[in-house]
C-alpha cells in the first residue's frame, strides 16, 4: 500500500492517531485491513472538502491506491460491530456519557441504486427526500459527542426487490422494520453484548407518528428517557399503545401547568450554541401507573416568556434527576445537533460513494472513528470550558 501512511511522522493535526487506530482496529484480523482502516480515518481527518476515495488515496497514500481502498471499504468482509464496540469503550472512558442521544440522519441520494434509498419522509429534514435514512446513537458528555452505533432503515420497497438487494449485497435476513425498532436494537447491543453503562436516552419523536412504542420498549428495559413529542400527542395509557384517555393532549396539560408558574434555567441554542435562560414547565401525567422501573411519567415544555404556546414538549420518566437534570439532557441533545452538521461537513459522513450495505456500514463506522479520535484526544472539545454553564447543578 506504500509506506507514507504508516512510517513517516504523523501529519500535523493528528498526534497519536496511529496509536489510537492500533487499539481501535485490533479486532480486524488482517494487517492490511488495519492499515487501510487507518488510511481512511486519516483521510477523513485531513482531506479538505469532499472525502472521496480518490482524494484520500492521493493525499494520504501519495499514489493512486483507490482500487485497494475501494475494495477495503465496499467489498472486504471485515465486521464493523467489534470496531464500534471498541470505539464505544474508548469514548466511554473519556467522555463519561450523561446521555445516549438518538439522531436520525438523512443521506440525500441521486437515483435509486444505493442501498436503502427511496423517496421517503425524513423527520430530521421535515420533508420528503430521495434518500437513505439512518439512526445513530451518540454518547454525549462534557468532552463531546460521538456516534458509536448505527442502523440503516430499509424501506419496504426493498424487501422484495431481488435485483437491487443482490446488487447492493443486502443480507438475506435484513428486512424493513418499524422505525422505532432500530434504536432498541442499538440499545440491546450497547447495554447487552457490549456491556456499556446505561445512560438516559434522549430522542426526538416529534416528526414520527409511529414512534411512541419506542418509549414502551425503553420502559420494558428499565431505561430512563426524554423524548420530544408533538404537543398534539394524546395522553396515553402506561404502555403507550391503545385508545387515548379522552381528548386531552400533552400540550393541554402543560398549558394548565404553565398557569402555576415557570422556572428559568440555562439552555443551549441548538443552532448558534449560545447559552441563554429559558422558561420551563413540568407536570406529572395524571391517572397513570408508574412507568418501567417505578418511575412516573412527566411532561416537560420549553415555554418562552411572552409566547402563547410552548416551543417544544417532551415526555420523560426522569427518576430522581428533576427539572434541572432534564434540562441538562436537552443541552446534550442540542450538542448532537451541532455534531451531526460537523460529521457531514468535517468528517465526510454524507460522502460515501458506494452502493453496498456492507460499504455503508463500514463508512459510517470509520466516520465515527474519526470523530472519536478528535474527542478522545481532546481536539474535538470545542467550548468545553463553557460546559459548566450548561450544567445547572454545577
Amino acid at each position: 500500500m506504500g509506506e507514507r501512511a504508516t512510517n513517516e511522522a504523523e501529519p500535523r493535526g493528528t498526534p497519536g492517531l496511529s496509536e489510537f487506530c492500533d487499539e481501535l482496529f485490533e479486532t480486524l484480523g488482517r494487517s492490511d485491513q488495519r492499515r487501510w482502516a487507518e488510511v481512511y480515518v486519516r483521510g477523513l481527518l485531513l482531506v479538505p472538502g469532499r472525502k472521496s476515495i480518490r482524494r484520500i488515496s492521493e493525499e494520504v497514500v501519495g499514489r493512486d491506491a483507490g482500487q485497494s481502498l475501494q475494495q477495503f471499504v465496499n467489498q472486504s468482509p471485515w465486521p464493523w460491530a467489534p470496531v464500534r464496540q471498541r470505539l464505544a469503550e474508548l469514548v466511554n472512558r473519556v467522555v463519561r456519557p450523561r446521555a445516549w442521544v438518538v439522531r436520525e440522519v438523512a443521506f440525500p441520494k441521486n437515483g435509486g441504486s444505493s442501498v436503502g434509498v427511496a423517496r421517503q419522509y425524513a423527520p430530521s429534514a421535515r420533508r420528503v427526500l430521495n434518500c437513505q435514512r439512518a439512526v445513530g446513537v451518540f454518547l454525549v458528555g462534557d468532552r463531546g459527542a460521538v456516534p458509536v452505533d448505527w442502523r440503516l432503515l430499509l424501506p419496504e420497497s426493498w424487501d422484495d426487490d431481488v435485483v437491487r438487494r443482490a446488487k447492493s449485497r443486502v443480507p438475506e435476513g435484513e428486512r424493513s422494520r418499524r422505525a422505532w425498532q432500530y434504536p432498541l436494537e442499538c440499545f440491546d447491543e450497547m447495554a447487552g453484548s457490549w456491556g456499556l453503562p446505561v445512560a438516559p436516552v434522549v430522542v426526538d419523536l416529534s416528526g414520527d407518528r409511529d414512534a411512541l412504542p419506542l418509549l414502551g420498549g425503553l420502559e420494558e428495559r428499565g431505561m430512563r428517557y426524554l423524548a420530544r413529542v408533538s404537543a398534539t400527542t394524546p395522553v396515553l395509557p402506561v404502555n403507550l399503545v391503545g385508545a387515548p384517555n379522552g381528548s386531552r393532549t400533552v400540550g393541554q396539560l402543560v398549558a394548565a401547568a404553565a398557569g402555576r408558574g415557570r422556572t428559568a434555567l440555562p439552555r443551549r441554542d441548538g443552532a448558534t450554541g449560545a447559552v441563554t435562560a429559558s422558561a420551563f414547565v413540568t407536570t406529572t401525567l395524571p391517572g397513570h401507573a408508574r412507568a418501567g422501573g417505578g418511575r412516573p411519567r412527566h411532561v416537560l415544555a420549553e415555554w418562552p416568556v411572552g409566547e402563547d404556546r410552548p416551543r417544544a414538549v417532551w415526555i420523560a420518566n426522569p427518576g430522581p434527576v428533576g427539572l434541572r437534570g432534564l434540562v441538562e439532557l436537552l443541552n446534550a441533545e442540542a450538542r448532537v445537533g451541532a455534531e451531526v452538521a460537523g460529521l457531514a461537513e468535517e468528517f465526510g459522513l454524507l460522502h460515501f460513494e458506494g452502493r453496498s450495505f456492507r460499504g455503508w456500514h463500514h463508512h459510517v463506522t470509520l466516520t465515527s472513528a474519526a470523530r472519536g479520535y478528535r474527542v478522545v484526544t481532546g481536539e474535538g472539545c470545542r467550548g468545553c470550558e463553557d460546559e459548566r454553564l450548561l450544567r445547572p447543578h454545577a
